[in-house]
């Protein structure tokens, strides 16, 4: 997949379903114990599993680490997510 300009290198290293360290994530968009879901430059990254945890979170520099029990992880597109974030008056006047 070809990077986007501005975009950030983004890496997920999972250790033995109990650790996630990621990079390249533009925000943590929710989380609970259950499910975590970032928008990365790639996509909605979901992390599903069992007491999960955002142990760091650095938005500067767009890392992240999670702890817990993890089950799943899915990208889906972001692009439903960024449009609901535009102002009233962008999505008016298309």
């Amino acid at each position: 997949m070809e990077e986007k300009s501005g975009s950030r290198p983004h890496t997920c290293f999972l250790q033995n379903r109990a650790a996630a360290n990621l990079t390249g994530v533009r925000e943590v968009v929710s989380f609970d114990e259950n499910q975590v879901v970032m928008d990365t430059d790639l996509g909605l990254l979901t992390l599903k599993g069992k007491d999960l945890h955002v142990s760091r979170l650095s938005v500067e520099k767009g890392e992240v680490d999670v702890t817990g029990t993890v089950d799943s992880m899915a990208y889906s597109s972001n692009e439903a997510y960024r449009k609901a974030g535009q102002s009233f008056f962008v999505r008016l006047f298309r």
